[in-house]
């Protein structure tokens, strides 16, 4: 038995509120949509994965998700631009990764984030 895909489900009253946001932000490409569900996919393989949590490192709240992008500072500045909210801002963990805390328009919390090179 192997697990082939873990998809994250977030409740949301209207879906359609959010779109742009991943789509834009994330580049994400919408491969599902009946209106009442839209799913959303990155590109390049991967492997599923899912954390438990305590807190989200460095004594923040644990995300929603976890988003790795390839240039998060590029990511980091279209969210500024575009107004979105940060909640963490830009830094480099001790742990390897650069990242940011941003909300989504459903009031997620999402950790965008690159694994230092």
């Amino acid at each position: 038995m192997a697990v082939l895909r873990i998809v994250a489900n977030l409740a949301a009253s209207d879906p359609q509120a959010a779109r742009a946001f991943y789509q834009d932000l994330l580049g994400l490409e919408v491969v599902m949509d009946h209106g009442w569900i839209l799913t959303f996919a990155g590109q390049g393989l991967q492997t599923p994965q899912l954390s438990l949590a305590s807190e989200g490192g460095n004594g923040t709240p644990v995300p929603d998700l976890s988003i790795e992008v390839d240039d998060v500072d590029a990511v980091h500045a279209r969210a500024r631009a575009a107004g979105h909210a940060i909640t963490y801002g830009l830094a480099d963990e001790p742990w390897g990764v650069r990242r940011f805390f941003v909300r989504d328009p459903l009031g997620r919390l999402l950790n965008i984030l690159s694994h230092a090179g």
